[in-house]
């Protein structure tokens, strides 16, 4: 399973999506989600897991995909 982080700004009404922690920090800054990275990191996020900042909600989940045969 594929770890998908999907992080909604609340007051821009915008969606991300992104494959960890870290990447989330490549396109958006600690002002902007509400939250710094290192707190982030050691937020306990987990599949079906949710952070909800004042700036945004964080949300943990896993990449549903079709089996091949």
């Amino acid at each position: 399973m594929t770890k998908i982080i999907h992080v909604h700004l609340i007051f821009e009404k915008k969606d991300y999506y992104f494959g960890s922690i870290s990447a989330i920090y490549t396109v958006l800054n600690a002002a902007q989600i509400g939250i710094k990275q290192s707190s982030l990191l050691h937020a306990g996020l987990y599949d079906g897991g949710v952070k909800i900042t004042r700036r945004a909600i964080i949300k943990q989940s896993h990449l549903i995909r079709s089996t091949q045969e």
